[in-house]
């Protein structure tokens, strides 16, 4: 029996366009097949989700790397709205975010975020953080459909 795999879909919620590049860069370099969508801002990772305005037709996603400031909603009311939602709720949420501040970790994790990741600021560094979270959030963990 063959099964064939459909390409993993990740929306990337990002407002700085060089993470975005890197982001998108270190996906295509990847092993493993991939489609990035990407929302510049809170309102659009909403209207995304609910397929509202330009996103009628969009995907959900198997997978959302979340940056916390983002314009409009920020990405803790972003993941709250998410994880307040039946359909949405099941969704691993990524916060890749460059805050360590302590008080954004603890508000990320108790809004049930399933990982929270500080950007590195080197460039090799941030491409490799994001090949892991590619290798373990959707080759090694088993998402719920």
């Amino acid at each position: 029996m063959t099964y064939i795999l459909e390409p993993a879909h990740i929306l990337l919620v990002e407002d700085n366009e060089g993470d975005i590049l890197l982001t998108l860069e270190a996906f295509e370099e990847s092993k493993f097949q991939t489609r990035v969508s990407v929302a510049r801002n809170g309102q659009e990772a909403l209207d995304f989700l609910k397929k509202t305005g330009e996103f009628s037709d969009a995907h959900k996603p198997d997978l959302i790397l979340l940056d916390i400031n983002i314009p409009i909603f920020s990405g803790h009311e972003v993941l709250e709205q998410i994880k307040k939602d039946e359909n949405f709720k099941k969704i691993p949420v990524i916060m890749l975010t460059t805050s360590s501040n302590q008080k954004d970790i603890e508000k990320a994790y108790n809004n049930y975020c399933n990982s929270y990741i500080q950007k590195p600021l080197e460039m090799e560094e941030f491409m490799q953080a994001v090949l892991k979270i590619e290798e373990f959030w959707l080759q090694l963990t088993t998402l719920a459909k």
